[in-house]
């Protein structure tokens, strides 16, 4: 058994796929030490879930760019963002107790800050909406303080005061009706808590998920106390250079401020999956942790392929949780992270008990996809790749075949050519186009789709280029181009 986790783990770094100019496409493997040095990353930590439990976590690099400290699996890397999932976990618990109510105005809990009126309008607010980043409020995220710097309190953050280093947090479009990520709300709820248990953040989070899921190399304390520091792994910068001042540190702790590892993590996910799969509840019940992966608005549906305002993809966000995938097999929640020099992500298929999350001592964000495809190829996650477009067969070239003007005088040349589609573009050779339905076209060499028009007759009357993505019926590409049908 042990020589078999082995070979999954030589699997694992043996098989990076970098991302390449084609979309849908990836160059060959590589090695995973061989990208720590491309991407100037000192360190990475990763731990892999299967068949329900934590299956292997190892360490790979060093703590610090020149020191031989190596990346163990009790290394600690800030989670940055991950730290809202985690945080909504506490939330949920107190709300499973009646303590709290998800529906209730956020105001009739606070005590030391109250959400700001606007004029002679005050917003009204829940607990729903600031972990489903639906409040509309402002300030995404945090960029930290140096140690040296003076730390604002909460109250400060919230209201943008000095010395805090970010603008106020306030409402400013109608909240419930839209996504928008906002750190800021998140912040809200932390003082929320703080308000209504009467203790210092820290020790709530502690109190409420990390102790009672065993989570032993794991903190909100802001900044690391020195004991704890020496187990940490430093932050370094895109250069792969140390951050001046070290790790920076965020009094956003609900929003940015947790010390883990990928192990105590992966404690997160398995709990989850145990309960979601009808193991006994010991703290969350399952209906708590469905409602956490249930999209919270109504125009959100869950597993549905069309996008909606903010996320797109078919994603949904639930109570502190991103989801997507659809509602087979597919289905996974996740979060990323990214602080001053850490990132990391966290990716677990709820229905068959797969995933992984990776943390990284660098900038380098690019990197962790390169991991989770090796990992995804490894243990055969599905839809992690995307599936080839079937091509249709047409019945009659010749109705596309003609000359396409856009208004500028731009031309377009048609082709028929042996029953295959081609454009031309100005002095470029014909390029090949394949249809995937009767109206839309991709072409496999660049990454340009063909959106074809009718009129009222249904006859070809324009053609749509889009370039940088994919167009589709409901979704739009960034650069487009259109061109009326020649008579």
């Amino acid at each position: 058994m042990q020589q078999s986790i082995e070979q999954c783990i030589k699997g694992v770094i043996n098989n990076l796929l970098p991302a390449i100019a084609l979309q849908g496409k990836f160059g060959s493997p590589k090695n995973l030490y061989s990208r720590l040095t491309r991407y100037q990353t000192p360190g990475i930590s990763i731990a892999v879930i299967n068949n329900f439990e934590i299956e292997w976590a190892r360490g790979f690099g060093v703590c610090e760019a020149g020191t031989t400290r190596e990346v163990t699996p009790d290394t600690l890397f800030q989670a940055a963002s991950i730290s809202k999932p985690v945080f909504a976990l506490a939330v949920m618990r107190l709300v499973q107790s009646g303590l709290l109510n998800l529906d209730e105005d956020v105001n009739n809990y606070l005590t030391s800050w109250r959400v700001p009126a606007i004029a002679s309008w005050q917003p009204r607010i829940t607990l729903r909406q600031l972990l489903s980043h639906t409040a509309g409020l402002t300030v995404h995220g945090f960029p930290g303080y140096l140690n040296s710097d003076p730390l604002p309190t909460t109250v400060q953050i919230l209201n943008g005061e000095p010395p805090a280093n970010t603008d106020k947090v306030e409402v400013n479009i109608i909240p419930g009706l839209h996504y928008r990520y906002s750190g800021g709300g998140t912040t809200i709820a932390q003082q929320l808590l703080v308000d209504v248990l009467g203790k210092p953040f820290p020790e709530i989070m502690r109190e409420l998920v990390l102790e009672p899921l065993g989570m032993t190399n794991s903190t909100y304390q802001q900044p690391l106390p020195n004991d704890w520091l020496k187990r940490a792994a430093t932050s370094h910068s895109f250069s792969g250079v140390p951050l001046v001042g070290r790790p920076h540190v965020y009094p956003e702790m609900a929003a940015a401020g947790l010390w883990t590892t990928p192990s105590d993590l992966a404690k997160v996910g398995v709990e989850l999956l145990r309960v979601l799969h009808g193991s006994p509840p010991t703290i969350w019940s399952k209906q708590t942790l469905e409602e956490m992966l249930r999209p919270q608005q109504p125009e959100q549906t869950q597993g549905a392929k069309e996008s909606f305002v903010g996320l797109g993809n078919g994603l949904f966000v639930g109570l502190g949780f991103f989801a997507g995938g659809g509602v087979g097999d597919g289905f996974y929640f996740f979060h990323s992270g990214r602080n001053e020099g850490f990132v990391s992500l966290m990716r677990i298929y709820a229905h068959i008990g797969k995933g992984a999350i990776v943390m990284l001592n660098s900038h380098e964000i690019d990197l962790i996809p390169e991991v989770m495809r090796a990992i995804a190829l490894e243990y055969n996650w599905p839809d992690v790749f995307e599936q080839e477009i079937p091509i249709i067969t047409l019945p009659q070239v010749d109705l596309y075949s003609g000359l396409y003007l856009t208004k500028s005088g731009l031309q377009f040349k048609v082709i028929n050519h042996h029953e295959d589609l081609f454009i031309q573009c100005g002095q470029q050779p014909p390029l090949q186009f394949f249809p995937k339905s009767e109206l839309e076209f991709f072409a496999k060499s660049v990454n340009t789709s063909i959106f074809f028009e009718t009129d009222d007759t249904g006859k070809i009357s324009a053609m749509t280029l889009s370039q940088t993505g994919v167009m589709s019926l409901r979704q739009q590409a960034d650069q487009q181009i259109r061109a009326e049908r020649q008579k």
